[in-house]
């Protein structure tokens, strides 16, 4: 049974918030892992089953060579996303980061806060156009209220 899909909203429970957190992030870096674990046999397997059985034999030799450069280039992208996960989740020591590193992670976290920060503006303006509408629904209850008390009290008098 599939679930489905999940709206992405600020979780207000910070224990709550936390422990999402850390399942995502462990999620991330299970994908990330297994992105780095893939084994050669599988890619030559996958290279030779896609390859017609004439150009097996001369392409032969041309294939390792391929499937290195793959691997190498998968490697060095798992490489970059992990330590891209690392500096977002401030796993790396920034003891041990360079300076253009660190300036690279103060740009990444001024714009995630300037993001943050417009998000929260946008919901709070929302909110208060919401609070608006409903003081103007109060306002309107209030007054035809008042003039059902006046009725009521115009009618008892007379």
């Amino acid at each position: 049974m599939a679930r489905g899909k999940v709206q992405m909203r600020r979780i207000e429970n910070p224990v709550h918030r936390q422990v999402i957190f850390c399942k995502r992030r462990m999620g991330l870096l299970k994908k990330a892992k297994e992105l780095s674990v893939l084994n050669m046999e599988g890619l030559i397997e996958r290279y030779k089953c896609n390859l017609p059985e004439a150009q097996v034999e001369s392409t032969e030799q041309n294939i390792p060579m391929v499937i290195q450069q793959d691997v190498l280039f998968l490697r060095r992208e798992v490489d970059l996303l992990q330590n891209s996960l690392r500096y977002m989740y401030g796993e790396k020591d920034i003891n041990h980061m360079n300076l253009g590193e660190l300036q690279s992670l103060e740009s990444n976290l001024e714009v995630w806060v300037n993001n943050i920060r417009s998000t929260k503006m946008q919901l709070m303006s929302r909110e208060i156009e919401m609070l608006k509408n409903k003081e103007g629904i109060l306002k309107a209850a209030n007054d035809i209220l008042q003039e059902r008390v006046l009725l009521a009290i115009n009618s008892c008098i007379l």
